[in-house]
Order: C-alpha cells, then structure tokens, then sequence
C-alpha cells in the first residue's frame, strides 16, 4: 500500500505495468545493511540490478540475487536508468557520486536515500544540478528486517514530474510512500522527526531497563507491565528483549544512530527548538561507540547506561 499526502496519490504497479519496468537498469550504491536488501526487492520486482561497495565482498555477497557487480561506482551507474545511494553519511554519498555522476547516462535519476539531514541533501542536490542529473530526496525509515522485506517506508521529496519514474523502485523496496512534498530536503525533515522518535524510544528503553537492575528489579518485568497497555511498543519490546539478553546483532548500528541524532540535533537548533534530550541521548550513543559498541545495534546504548 502507498500512502501520500492529498494530491499525490500513488498506487502499487500492476503485474501489466510492472512488466514494462523489467527492462529499467538500477544501481544500488552501498550494499551494507539496508542496501543489500533493498538491492535484492529491486532484482526481485524485475529490475535489472547492478551494486557496488566500498568493501567489495559485501557487494560480492550478492552476486547470485542481483545481475551484476560492478568494480567502481562509475562502472555500476554507467548504464543505469536509476541510482540508489545508501551509504554512510553525506561525506560518502559526495564522493561516490563524485566519481559516479560523469558516468550517467542522459535521463539517469539519482535517488539519495541514505539520512545526510535538511543541509546536506541540499548540498547533494546541488551537486546532482552541476551534474546534470535530476534528483530525488528519498531517505527510508526501517531497518535490517524490513529492508530484507521490502517493507521500509519511503519519505520523498522531488518534482511530481519525476514521481512516475521513480515509483515502481519505492513500490519494490517499500511498504508505502509518503510524498512529503517536492524539493530535495522535504524527506529528510520528515526521516530526521521519525527519527528522533525512534531514538527517544530506544533511549528510553535502557534506561528503564538500567534503572531496574540498578533497583535489583528483573527488567523482564518492566516489558511484561507495558506489555499491551497505552505505554507499550513493539520497538521497545523488540529493543527491550535484546538489551536483556545482551545480544545485539546489527539491525540499525550504534554508530548510525549517533550520526543522526547529531542531524536531529542541529535541525533542532536550527529551528529554536530545545535541542536538550537529543543532545543527551547523543552522548549515550557515543559512550556506548567509546566502549566499542559501535558497529552492534543501537540496542546496544544500554551498556552506556552503566556507571
């Protein structure tokens, strides 16, 4: 299902229509933990694949579900009618396409998906325009398992008149897309307050959980009281359950969630809002990279709870 805002109303492609994109050539830049999934629903949906990443085995990894790997990011865009960056932060996806975008091809579409917040999209927008390439502002919200699923939310920001084009690739790696509205940086303002949602939860989560070992309290017990009741949530039960367990498995990386809380932070600044709790949860985040979490799941957090 696709869910937009009045006036921008999309739906799913039939078996019919989607038959016509089966010829489309997508590269997927960056095939970590939501891109090789997202590349896998592209190849899946018809889509001609191509991946490239930094770390060539991680691409490599896909090379039976997708048509190609390529050796360079010049190489994997060169044919492509659409490329998808997910890749670390802004910085990253500035120098990819730096070496990538004199190697599209004319009508080629750049699809940024990775969270570079309300600045940097703007900066990467305006080196798409020296380029010569149309762009779409495209982060997703979810992660590990609703990548593999194709069933991330997808939150864009482009002219209507690219919509059609780039539909039939957020139909194949998404659940719905909301069309927050039609510059570059209207989806980032929308992932950065999904967010800081997500983060205030998973922040929250261990402390409480910290809070009731601190009290010689069984933490079990905190999930089990809100289990079902106004104050609960899937996420930190699902949280929850691997804080307890002390098994953190990467799903969304503590190093990404420090990242974007520091982009949460400074467009709280930036529009006179208190800045306060993100700037906390920040530090937590980074204490629990300090401690040499960082590559597990930002679940992970907890142990920084400790004194």
């Amino acid at each position: 299902m696709t869910a937009a805002v009045p006036g921008y109303e999309n739906q799913r492609l039939d078996e019919a229509t989607q038959e016509d994109y089966m010829a489309t050539t997508a590269a997927v830049l960056g095939t970590g933990i939501m891109g090789a999934g997202m590349a896998k629903n592209l190849a899946k949906a018809g889509f001609d694949v191509v991946v490239w990443n930094r770390s060539h085995d991680k691409a490599a990894a896909l090379a039976d579900s997708v048509s190609r790997v390529a050796e360079s990011p010049a190489d994997a865009v060169s044919g492509a009618d659409i490329v998808v960056t997910m890749l670390f932060n802004e910085d990253a996806v500035a120098q990819v396409m730096g070496e990538a975008l004199p190697a599209m091809k004319d009508g080629a579409v750049w699809v940024q998906s990775a969270t570079v917040g309300v600045d940097g999209v703007q900066r990467l927008a305006e080196q798409a325009r020296a380029g010569g390439v149309d762009f779409v502002d495209a982060p997703v919200v979810g992660t590990r398992q609703p990548a593999e699923d194709g069933k991330l939310v997808v939150v864009a920001g482009c002219p209507s008149d690219l919509r059609e084009a780039v539909s039939p690739v957020f139909d194949a790696v998404g659940a719905k897309t909301v069309w927050v509205g039609d510059q570059p940086g209207d989806g980032q303002r929308l992932k950065l307050v999904m967010n800081s949602w997500v983060l205030t939860i998973v922040g929250g989560t261990a402390q409480a959980i910290s809070l009731a070992r601190g009290l010689g309290i069984d933490p079990q017990l905190f999930l089990d009281s809100i289990a079902g009741g106004g104050t609960d949530s899937p996420y930190a039960q699902l949280k929850g359950k691997a804080m307890i367990a002390g098994e953190f498995p990467p799903a969304f990386p503590l190093d990404g969630a420090a990242k974007d809380a520091g982009l949460i932070a400074d467009a709280l600044r930036a529009t006179g809002v208190s800045p306060e709790l993100m700037d906390a949860l920040r530090g937590r985040f980074e204490a629990g990279i300090a401690a040499g979490h960082g590559g597990e799941d930002m679940a992970s957090v907890v142990e920084a709870f400790r004194q």
